[in-house]
């Protein structure tokens, strides 16, 4: 209405979200009431003429949304004169109506260049999506293929991540950025999809002219996968000495590929973790050498962990405790004062250590720890063993639960009641 009305458009609509576009264009179509004489109000306001050419830029907004597709169809070529209306023209391009697609795809091949490019990508990316929404999204990468490498440079940075994985495919594809850069992109960026072709890309550039310009960046990484391409470039640069030190990383993944490494030049992860494990007062003693001892150890090595689950450090406890129940070592009745742990990591490792052997737990021992008085990871914990229990103790400590003023624990209890 208040485009119909004669509002400029960028008082009208939020022009820099894509999505506003789209609630624009739907609700000009079909979102607004009807009068009794079969017409949206902002159509009776607005009466569009015969000659389209004649409207101004709020009411040729319309036109461009209108449930009639030759109103949508003449209003395009109007519309190439004013750049705030080609958002509009990027939806047509997506229209169902075959003559609206083709007529507003020819306008925008005239008039898209590298700047406009640059302000549309959210919502021609957004509309890629669409069974009809592919012609923009290629013609968006023709305008910027061969353009200077500056014109990308703040898609690199874009709010949008979809933006931001067009341009960063772009550049891989033209070889825009170095691999020291692209192995930078992959340390900063959020969203995994970037880490992973960034960190890729990088490795596979990587020369032997200044390798730490590539495995500084990727080693320290936030991102599990970023920091284990990091490990693979130690292995290409022959730094084997420097990847001993990712066997205790504190990922799963990183570890294993720092394994891989180690084993490629003849050494033996084991031995290392069991060389450093075995320092069991060490306060540096870092979780991952205890999550590594496990994860390639030895039934025998159980021994080992069961001496961990009284360290000082609340995270080689968990690792200790998770160790046991890989090498299929954990035992309900030694565990179950660790139910009792300040931390609540260790308690949850515990817990599921123990689950499916609860029925060796005493059941009045749990429901004791029910009580208001105990930590909310214990509480939690003894409500899953007695739940797993189904004892009639257990039973009425449950019931008596959904009362409780913990929400989750009430949550819990009622589902559990119900079951």
């Amino acid at each position: 209405m208040r485009l119909a009305g004669g509002m400029p458009l960028a008082e009208a609509v939020v022009v820099a979200d894509p999505r506003a576009w789209l609630a624009l264009d739907e609700a000009v179509r079909v979102g607004l009431p009807y009068h009794l004489e079969g017409l949206p109000q902002w159509e009776q306001a607005a009466q569009l003429p015969a000659d389209l050419s004649l409207l101004d830029e709020p009411r040729l907004a319309l036109a461009l949304c209108h449930r009639d597709g030759w109103t949508r169809e003449a209003a395009l070529e109007p519309a190439a004169r004013y750049p705030d209306l080609l958002p509009l023209v990027v939806l047509r391009c997506a229209d169902w109506v075959a003559p609206v697609r083709e007529r507003a795809r020819k306008v925008l091949r005239e008039v898209l260049d590298p700047g406009a490019a640059v302000t549309l990508a959210p919502l021609i990316l957004l509309l890629g999506r669409r069974d009809q929404g592919a012609f923009a999204t290629e013609l968006l990468a023709v305008v910027f293929r061969g353009v200077p490498r500056e014109r990308l440079a703040c898609l690199y940075s874009h709010a949008d991540r979809t933006v931001r994985r067009f341009a960063y495919r772009l550049a891989v594809e033209q070889r825009l950025l170095s691999p020291g850069l692209l192995a930078q992109a992959a340390a900063r960026d959020f969203d995994t999809v970037v880490q992973n072709l960034c960190a890729d890309a990088a490795l596979a550039a990587m020369t032997d002219e200044d390798p730490d310009d590539v495995i500084r960046p990727l080693l320290t990484a936030r991102n599990p996968r970023v920091r284990s391409a990091g490990v693979t470039a130690l292995r290409r640069a022959g730094r084997v000495e420097q990847s001993v030190e990712f066997l205790a990383d504190r990922a799963g993944l990183v570890r294993a590929c720092a394994r891989y490494v180690v084993r490629q030049y003849g050494g033996d992860p084991l031995s290392w973790y069991r060389e450093r494990c075995a320092e069991r007062g060490d306060p540096t003693l870092p979780p991952g050498a205890v999550a590594g001892l496990a994860e390639c150890g030895e039934r025998g090595d159980a021994e080992v962990l069961w001496s961990l689950v009284r360290h000082p450090a609340a995270g080689v406890r968990a690792q200790a405790v998770a160790g046991l129940r890989v090498l299929d070592a954990a035992d309900a009745r030694r565990l179950s004062p660790l139910l009792d742990d300040p931390a609540p990591g260790v308690v949850r490792e515990v817990t599921a250590a123990v689950l499916p052997s609860a029925g060796l737990l005493p059941e009045e021992w749990l429901v004791e720890r029910l009580g208001a008085g105990w930590p909310r990871p214990v509480r939690i914990a003894a409500f899953r063993l007695l739940a797993e229990q189904g004892g009639a103790a257990g039973q009425r400590a449950l019931i008596a639960l959904r009362g409780d003023p913990d929400e989750e624990l009430r949550q819990r209890a009622t589902r559990a009641v119900r079951r």
